[in-house]
């Protein structure tokens, strides 16, 4: 099962974006932890299982392949606060995060329409759905 923090673990044009999100971020004097990047399929299912067949709240809507992290696209991230993550998505430095990640080149989940936007996920998709990449597609 895997759930990587490494950003080589990405798509070389995502590795790009990442970097150079994570420089503006230091720029901006924020410590910004990568909390997730790749995720194979049994890890994304473990993440489903949560609030439905295992113990826990749920965290996502995607099971395996259905996830941008399934496919090197995203990343899970959290603002340190004296070194410790800040998850009070309330605080100010959220949004200056969301800010500097589409800075960056990457679509910030917390701006999609609809039920679950999420405040720590990013990713860049090529202009690519998961459909696309599902049926063989690459972003490049």
């Amino acid at each position: 099962m895997i759930n990587s923090r490494k950003i080589d673990d990405l798509l070389p044009v995502v590795q790009e974006k990442v970097r150079k999100f994570k420089a503006l971020c230091e720029e901006n004097d924020i410590d910004l932890l990568i909390t997730s990047t790749y995720r194979d399929h049994e890890s994304q299912n473990a993440l489903y299982a949560k609030g439905r067949t295992a113990p826990g709240r749920r965290v996502t809507n995607a099971k395996g392949g259905q996830s941008w992290h399934n496919w090197r696209c995203a990343i899970d991230v959290v603002p340190l606060t004296n070194g410790k993550p800040n998850w009070n998505t309330k605080d100010p430095v959220w949004m200056k995060v969301g800010e500097l990640g589409k800075e960056a080149g990457l679509e910030w989940a917390w701006e999609w329409k609809g039920p679950f936007k999420e405040m720590a996920h990013f990713q860049h998709t090529g202009g690519l759905t998961l459909a696309d990449l599902q049926a063989g597609k690459t972003i490049g």
